[in-house]
């Protein structure tokens, strides 16, 4: 029987495994994942490169589907959506920042931020987007492209486009791996910042532990497995 997801839990994850080939050459990435998440905390899971963790942020995210388990956020049960349905299901409720910034290269600061929510269906995008950009200290750059702009500054952009639309949940992957040491201090504490606003939950995936150790609780994975969960 599937569970119901509480109210104050934005992940609600049993028994979640992800096998990846087929049956002769497969291999195992998460090997039965427990795991809860309470609504507007900030969680690190750290690990090595191998370890699991940017397959479960995937899996927890919608970008992957579970082979085994049960999956819901943010009040959805992700194991018995396909796909498209799960596309669905992230806009909106689910914000996402990357180590590569992935900006369009042909859209402004602003129509990079604007567009998803347009895509959405949110009402006054520009507006909205506008107001998230001079939020993380860009209202000056809302009409420059990304090849205008330096790698602190795009990642500022991926920040404010993360986190427009009000997400329950914020997924940021490696996010200060592009940077310097001084500009990916700045980026972290402007993503907490950002985060408390909002009222988001956010989930770093991390190999360091200084920047897990910001985070009111810490995940650990080794092969595809928790293997030490810690709070603050």
């Amino acid at each position: 029987m599937t569970k119901t997801i509480q109210h104050d839990m934005v992940i609600a994850a049993q028994g979640v495994t992800l096998t990846l080939g087929t049956s002769d050459a497969s291999t195992d990435i998460l090997r039965g994942i427990d795991l809860e998440v309470a609504r507007g905390t900030s969680l690190a899971l750290l690990g090595p490169s191998g370890s699991g963790k940017s397959s479960l942020m995937a899996v927890l995210s919608g970008l992957e589907r579970a082979s085994g388990g049960q999956v819901q956020v943010a009040g959805l049960d992700f194991t018995t959506l396909d796909e498209d349905a799960l596309a669905r299901a992230r806009r909106g409720r689910i914000g996402i920042v990357l180590q590569a910034f992935h900006l369009l290269p042909t859209m402004t600061a602003r129509e990079n931020v604007a567009v998803p929510m347009e895509l959405a269906g949110m009402a006054d995008a520009f507006a909205r987007a506008d107001a998230e950009l001079i939020a993380v200290g860009l209202g000056h750059r809302l009409h420059h492209y990304p090849t205008q702009l330096s790698g602190g500054e795009q990642q500022r952009v991926a920040i404010a486009r993360a986190l427009g639309p009000r997400p329950a949940l914020v997924f940021a992957d490696e996010p200060t791996g592009n940077l310097d040491t001084t500009t990916g201090a700045a980026i972290m504490d402007l993503l907490f910042e950002r985060q408390a606003a909002a009222g988001a939950t956010l989930i770093i995936i991390t190999h360091d532990a200084g920047l897990a150790a910001r985070c009111d609780r810490i995940i650990e994975l080794a092969d595809g497995q928790i293997a030490a969960d810690r709070r603050r």
